[in-house]
């Protein structure tokens, strides 16, 4: 008598045969959106070190043999280090705008100068400079070859041959916007649709196709029963799942992916490749995920982590305090002539736990800028505004005596941003998940700032919330690395508003 497992096993695979070979797709180099980081970053690497390693036979006289490379390892490993330093940095190691070329060139560009000029400026750990034309040759290479290689990369990598085919399971209703937003390549604005992401949604399984979609958005495939047969006739190479609070524990859903599984289907969560393609966690599906309620970071390492982090929020607040003791005389003045009011601006926040504390900052409006409209969210050219104040938010500077607060415990170096009492009330009402950025210290520095630009709405709060959601979920030492180095360029380049 043959096992039950193994004829289930073989009834789905005779089931599952193509219906025609008009309907079948041969399989092809079909890549997901982390092999697309991996390949970015091993590619650049390589290359880079390639370029070095011409460099130095060619123009400063060094002997190439395996022996000497070897020996010489140093060089290749510090240059590689540098490249992951500023090139995490200034982001061009996302699939998305690596897609883009004119998103990505000029980091390329200001990523290949920072490498290469600090590199062989370093001493000890890269070549000594025999001759001027190493230098020159260096930089030149490097930046002909990585800019190259990228233009390769967006404009191949936008081929059908590469996108990764996958259909959707779940109802409309749960996953439209996430859909869309993946559709769209994580908002890349001149990325052709799905080249940044590396998918092609073929369709949606779902009980039934709701009466307000659109078929020409996302196709409907058909019922749950019929996926294992639909995934097999259009070989696609994922299953993302959209998650259905009502159809959680459905027995014959999950027996469903079962078949698929045991077929070798990869199933992900449409919630995890929505983060994986946007740094963002969906407040649509927050609110369906235990995880951001239940103490799943209550682990000893979680506990060192948090205790690391605090004393290395007081060593960079003390060293805050003392640009603020240089600074603060600067602004001081500048305010004086041309907006004379206090030097120090104290407005209540809602900080972990929902507790109100004060915020220090550099006053950065005219005094008393909302005793006729109350509180209201700042904007462009915003009126009240003074014109120290516009260049201390541009330069995010008028967040240095934050420092007080995280010396007192009330922030962190990094964490989400604090909101005001008014509006949390409100972002509360429209987006019950919004409490959840108050299970960690608010920061003076966060994911939301360095990704997203400042909000002015209560859609830019949720895009914001998403962010934050994502920060709280993946929080650790290297995250808090990273918010810091992106937080540089913010502040050299005038991101802020």
């Amino acid at each position: 008598m043959t096992p039950p497992v193994v004829s289930r096993t073989k009834e789905l695979a005779a089931s599952m045969q193509p219906i025609s070979p008009a309907s079948t797709t041969r399989r092809q180099f079909r890549i997901s959106p982390r092999e697309r980081k991996f390949l970015l970053i091993i590619m650049d690497i390589l290359l880079l070190n390639a370029v070095l390693l011409f460099a130095t036979w060619r123009w400063n006289g060094f002997e190439v043999s395996v022996i000497t490379v070897v020996a010489y390892s140093k060089w290749f490993v510090t240059l590689s280090l540098f490249w992951l330093l500023f090139g995490s940095t200034l982001d061009i190691f996302n699939p998305i705008r690596a897609a883009s070329t004119t998103h990505i060139l000029l980091n390329i560009l200001v990523a290949v100068l920072l490498t290469d000029i600090i590199y062989v400026a370093t001493p000890w750990f890269t070549p000594k400079i025999m001759a001027r034309n190493y230098v020159f040759g260096f930089i030149t290479l490097s930046l002909l070859l990585l800019g190259g290689w990228r233009v390769i990369y967006a404009r191949g990598m936008a081929h059908p041959a590469f996108h990764r085919r996958a259909i959707l399971l779940g109802a409309w209703r749960y996953s439209g916007e996430l859909v869309l937003d993946i559709q769209q390549g994580g908002h890349s604005t001149d990325a052709n649709p799905l080249r940044g992401t590396g998918y092609n949604l073929l369709g949606y399984i779902a009980d039934q196709k709701p009466e307000n979609q659109q078929e020409d958005v996302l196709p409907w495939l058909g019922k749950p029963e019929a996926l294992p047969r639909v995934a097999r006739i259009l070989q696609v190479d994922e299953i993302i799942v959209a998650r259905e609070q009502d159809r959680l524990f459905d027995p014959e859903l999950h027996e469903v992916l079962l078949d698929c599984r045991e077929l070798g289907f990869p199933i992900t969560p449409l919630s995890e490749v929505y983060e994986n393609l946007t740094a963002r966690y969906p407040v649509s599906y927050a609110k369906l995920d235990p995880a951001l309620i239940l103490s799943g970071h209550d682990t000893p390492m979680f506990r060192l982590y948090n205790f690391i982090k605090r004393i290395m929020d007081v060593c960079l607040a003390l060293m805050g305090m003392l640009a603020l003791g240089l600074l603060s005389p600067i602004v001081a003045l500048a305010n004086l002539t041309h907006s004379p009011g206090s030097l120090f601006f104290r407005q209540q926040r809602i900080g972990k736990g929902g507790k109100p504390f004060v915020i220090y900052k550099f006053r950065s409006m005219i005094p008393n800028a909302e005793h006729n409209t109350g509180a209201v969210w700042s904007h462009q050219r915003d009126p009240r505004i003074t014109p120290i104040g516009r260049w201390l938010r541009r330069t995010r500077l008028d967040e240095l005596p934050q420092v007080i607060n995280v010396i007192k415990g009330e922030m962190s170096i990094v964490g989400p941003r604090p909101e005001r009492p008014e509006f949390v009330g409100e972002l509360m009402r429209q987006l019950p998940i919004y409490r959840a950025r108050h299970f960690v210290k608010p920061g003076i520095t966060g994911w939301a700032q360095v990704r997203f630009s400042y909000g002015s709405s209560v859609e830019d709060a949720r895009i914001k919330l998403e962010y934050d959601l994502y920060y709280i979920k993946h929080q650790g030492v290297f995250l808090d690395l990273l918010i810091l180095l992106k937080t540089l360029p913010a502040m050299l380049f005038m991101k802020g508003r």
